[in-house]
């Protein structure tokens, strides 16, 4: 399992039957007693759920949409998302399928973006700067998931951002395009650079900012890190694209009964 703040990734292993229920209730209820608002299930090792499996899975989501987090699963295997979607649990909750990740291209320079701005952030006011960021977002065609998701992304840029390199002097700028919205923070460090696949460090301060570039990587659709192209600083830019949606099926924004 890893965690950073309010978000964790659990690792289920093996099948999600009536064997393995009671184990991973009680990890993700204690993640829910700690505070945690956002849990990830990577089922990347599971080929089977029984009905104790799913039913368990509707029951933590409905108790974390009660205390306003979300669930989600992730590398889905095909037989186990079938029976998601029998059960229509797709609909509720995002659900993305094993190789299922988008692929984000890169964007022409001639493209012009729809609207741009950029604000100033402090250590004071994160909560507002995360704030405003789920606020823009909330005038193009995204989930409340969706909108979830990228702010929790931003805050853990953000919050990299203004501790580990300057507490004043860091800039959030929004981008929206017809196909996505970018988020560009902007620090005043050292400068830093990580490439698309590449892994951060594991030990010292960079595991601790590691953890939170694989929860962005999670969080989001595309993550890139460089230093910025004059002066001192770092530039990391989150990429969320517009949804193609299928009826509600890889976002599941729908109201629990």
């Amino acid at each position: 399992m890893e965690r950073m703040s309010d978000i964790a990734v659990v690792n289920v292993a093996g099948d999600l039957d009536v064997t393995s229920v009671g184990a991973l209730r009680r990890n993700v209820d204690a993640l829910i007693a700690d505070g945690c608002r956002r849990i990830i299930l990577n089922m990347d090792d599971v080929s089977y759920a029984d009905s104790a499996g799913l039913g368990l899975v509707l029951m933590e989501l409905r108790r974390m949409r009660s205390l306003g987090g979300l669930l989600s699963l992730i590398n889905v295997r095909p037989r186990v998302y079938m029976c998601l979607a029998l059960m229509r649990i797709v609909d509720y909750m995002p659900v993305s399928r094993a190789g299922s990740r988008r692929t984000v291209s890169e964007l022409d320079p001639s493209v012009l973006p729809l609207w741009r701005t950029t604000f100033p952030v402090d250590a004071v006011h994160l909560a507002e700067a995360r704030d405003r960021v789920g606020e823009l977002m909330r005038g193009m065609p995204f989930s409340d998931d969706d909108v979830f998701d990228m702010t929790l992304a931003c805050g853990e840029a953000l919050g990299n951002a203004v501790d580990h390199t300057c507490a004043v002097g860091v800039l959030a700028t929004v981008t929206a395009y017809d196909d996505r919205i970018e988020v560009d923070v902007t620090d005043c460090g050292e400068g830093f650079e990580l490439g698309a696949d590449e892994e951060p460090l594991a030990t010292g301060l960079g595991a601790e900012r590691g953890r939170g570039i694989r929860l962005m990587r999670l969080l989001t659709d595309a993550v890139s890190i460089r230093r910025k192209p004059s002066g001192r600083g770092t530039v990391v830019r989150l990429v969320k694209l517009v949804p193609v949606r299928e009826g509600m099926g890889a976002s599941g924004s729908g109201a629990l009964a």
